[in-house]
């Protein structure tokens, strides 16, 4: 994932905001590797896709961005898990079910995951016994998942791109839920829908160089008006 700094409760005309300034490294199997203008390129395209979920009344904290790589939300309480929205097989997914990695799925999956291990799956009965959710929230980020993955999709297939993945983050507010998070190579993964470009495996990204043209990919289908 990127690696960011962040600046809290900084009063603001909306009130406090956090300022999340994003940096030129990225950790990968728990190494720090530097890449060139990769900070700069994550806050523009996480931008883009806040501010255009937000035209579809996906409630975000995003406020607006602030200088070339920084970007300001308003304060909320980030929930402990995440959902990752699978669009086509991954190589877990395969395994389990026999299916060939990559494969388009018939309806997404909803994967809940708390903590960053590899054994991070959890389900939907386990955040409501522990208390990392209520039924209703539940009902609510299930809600908000199925229409951000729809949105997304359908803008990438637009631009002759497939979304196989998405992992979204939220908070809460005044008992308000908003999707939080960024848009970069760790939370979004997209292929050609031409099998004849061959384009990086966001699956695999281990080098500086695999990163970054990975990350600019997403960043130049966000830059085209």
């Amino acid at each position: 994932m990127v690696e960011t700094l962040l600046h809290k409760d900084i009063p603001l005309d909306e009130g406090n905001y956090l300022l999340l300034e994003y940096l030129d490294s990225y950790q990968v199997n728990g190494k720090k590797v530097k890449v060139k203008d990769i900070g700069r390129k994550i806050a523009l395209t996480s931008a883009f896709f806040f501010d255009y979920l937000k035209e579809y009344h996906i409630p975000t904290t995003f406020l607006r961005k602030d200088g070339e790589n920084s970007l300001k939300f308003s304060v909320s309480n980030e929930l402990s898990f995440r959902v990752k929205i699978l669009n086509n097989a991954d190589k877990r997914n395969s395994k389990i079910f026999g299916m060939k990695e990559g494969a388009e799925l018939n309806l997404p999956v909803f994967e809940f995951h708390y903590g960053c291990g590899k054994e991070s799956i959890i389900s939907e009965s386990h955040l409501i016994a522990f208390d990392l959710c209520n039924t209703e929230d539940m009902k609510l980020i299930t809600r908000m998942c199925s229409k951000i993955n729809a949105v997304l999709k359908s803008f990438f297939e637009r631009r002759n791109e497939n979304l196989a993945e998405v992992c979204c983050h939220f908070g809460k507010t005044d008992d308000k839920l908003f999707l939080i998070g960024d848009f970069s190579p760790a939370s979004i993964k997209i292929f050609s829908k031409n099998d004849s470009v061959k384009g990086i495996n966001p699956y695999k990204l281990t080098t500086a160089a695999e990163i970054r043209k990975y990350t600019d990919q997403l960043f130049n289908i966000a830059s085209v008006k």
